[in-house]
């Protein structure tokens, strides 16, 4: 028989929003949780990407939690291998293992009003839990276009975030469609092994050098003898990028001199003038994620390499069709198209308090205040949710707000809900702050690089909105984050248990009948929070600040 648990806190997901949620819960003093992973291991989409050459694109002193330096990363940037073992020590370290549900994927996830409560259905059981903190992350559920024929290649096929590791590309036809992040990782790892690589460019990335190298066991040392070195370097990258954003958000033209010096890495590496016209970008720089590879470009000019600046349109066999006519015989197609970000399949999965699923809310483009919390879910969260993304820097920093926010959601739960059993409280927020929230969001981002800079990408959703990056600083964000503003918020109850009937009269031969008030059958909003809450919540944000 499946189990049931009931818990305070369920988190979806275990890659670094849903361990950094663990963790923040943990050190807020909370233990009643539980972790809700699909696969069989913690790393999110760093387990789920193991395809060859796989590495993050932030150095390593910054894509990393800042309550876990790691002093020991081998690399200026890391490699798939090191961020999951990264991941793996966090889970150790802070003592995740217990609360972590492995195989356990969420099929539905209903909103009990009466109860106050999430009902949880997995695959391995049910869980009951006050507060849902969804941290699937918008980068793992590949996305692969339907291309007429594909199901009947009679060669291999996968994405690459689901790598096929015991099929051999040794002196096999391949094709590789798309350009984007990993498919950069991918081409030159995979040149010198296949017989021919086909490249699919629909539309040519902007690249940079990557400035990678080894680092040096001293600095290692240093970092470990004395970690205040290991915060210096970190908060260096980060004052770095946080300068950057400017020209990304306010003055795109800004971003000229950095279109030259890519301009001039094609040039390097690319000496055929076709190859390179086919490989220069007409958009400005940055309106897609600039991306970086000091391998991309001479792994691409090897002669078992050819670049069809076309997306693909179909399959006949064995032959691969591009929207421009061109044919191509292979024996392997490996799709680099993305993942659902703007349309997350967790969000079919999802019922909120008015019966609707999340991705019916989100039908006309996702919305959610300060990128946590949906109008219609309550005691819902999300981590690196709807514009919190980044196009230039780290998004652990963005998830380290996120948690900051959610820690105090939990704080003014727990201050409104009532004592004595069965006390039970919810906080929804209110369409009205929603919109606000949103309508300031969108007027920022007409101005932003990834709008006006004449290109589509992934950051848009099908509306032509950005809806997945945030148009302003960390440091910005983690002010709007620091603390939750419960005007923005409608303060729920349960309802308070019936008292039970008297017994009947002495005159009276039928039993008598329960009261039935229409409280106690369904929750009823608070207009306002209790004075000694109000006053509680006072206190501590007096604390807070004194901090």
């Amino acid at each position: 028989m499946a189990k049931h648990e009931q818990v305070r806190v369920a988190v979806i997901g275990s890659g670094f929003g849903g361990l950094g949620a663990a963790v923040r819960l943990r050190r807020e003093g909370i233990t009643d949780f539980v972790v809700l992973e699909r696969a069989d291991s913690v790393g999110g989409t760093w387990r789920d990407n193991s395809y060859p050459g796989c590495a993050c694109d932030v150095p390593s002193h910054l894509y990393s939690f800042s309550f876990a330096p790691n002093p020991d990363w081998p690399r200026t940037f890391s490699g798939q291998r090191h961020i999951r073992a990264y991941l793996e020590h966090v889970t150790d370290t802070f003592g995740i293992r217990p609360h972590l549900r492995l195989n356990h994927e969420v099929v539905r996830m209903e909103w009990d009003a009466e109860a106050l409560r999430w009902e949880i259905e997995t695959g391995q059981g049910s869980f009951s839990a006050e507060v849902v903190v969804s941290a699937t992350g918008p980068l793992s559920d590949p996305k692969i276009p339907d291309i007429p024929g594909i199901a009947a290649f009679p060669g291999k096929v996968f994405h690459s975030a689901r790598w096929d590791h015991d099929y051999d590309l040794t002196g096999k036809r391949v094709a590789m469609i798309g350009t984007g992040a990993s498919a950069i990782q991918i081409v030159p790892a995979i040149q010198p092994q296949v017989g021919k690589l086909t490249l699919f460019q629909r539309t040519p990335p902007w690249v940079m050098r990557r400035m990678d190298r080894a680092i040096s066991g001293p600095e290692r040392w240093l970092h470990r003898a004395l970690p205040v070195t290991g915060t210096l370097r970190r908060g260096l990258l980060w004052g770095i990028r946080e300068l950057q954003v400017g020209a990304f958000t306010k003055h795109p033209n800004e971003l000229g001199l950095v279109e030259k010096l890519a301009k001039a890495n094609i040039a390097k590496s690319i000496k055929d003038p076709v190859l390179r016209a086919k490989l220069t970008p007409s958009y400005r720089i940055g309106c897609k994620r600039i991306l970086l590879s000091s391998t991309y470009y001479p792994a691409i000019a090897q002669p078992n390499v050819d670049v069809v600046a076309s997306g693909l349109r179909e399959v006949r066999g064995s032959t691969v069709v591009a929207a421009d006519g061109t044919e191509t015989e292979v024996d392997a197609i490996i799709f680099g198209t993305g993942f659902h970000v703007t349309d997350m399949p967790i969000a079919e999965r999802v019922v909120g308090a008015e019966g609707k699923t999340l991705a019916e809310t989100w039908k006309g483009g996702m919305e959610a205040l300060r990128g946590a919390t949906a109008a219609g879910f309550p005691n819902f969260m999300t981590v690196i949710g709807p514009n919190t993304g980044l196009g230039n820097s780290s998004m652990i920093l963005m998830i380290e707000s996120q948690l900051n926010y959610m820690a105090d959601y939990l704080r003014q739960l727990a201050l409104l809900t009532p004592s004595g059993p069965g006390g039970r409280a919810a906080l929804a927020v209110r369409p009205s702050a929603v919109g606000a929230w949103n309508r300031k969001v969108q007027a920022r981002m007409e101005r932003t690089v990834w709008k006006a800079g004449g290109c589509e990408s992934w950051y848009l959703d099908a509306n032509g909105r950005n809806t997945t990056l945030w148009p302003g600083t960390t440091g910005e964000f983690r002010r709007e984050t620091r603390q939750v503003d419960l005007s923005e918020y409608e303060v729920i109850r349960a309802p308070k248990p019936v008292k039970p009937a008297e017994p009947a009269a002495a005159t009276s031969a039928e039993p008598a009948t329960s009261a039935e008030p229409a409280a106690a059958t369904s929750a009823e909003p608070a207009t306002s929070a209790e004075p000694a809450a109000a006053k509680a919540r006072g206190a501590s944000r007096k604390k807070e600040a004194a901090k």
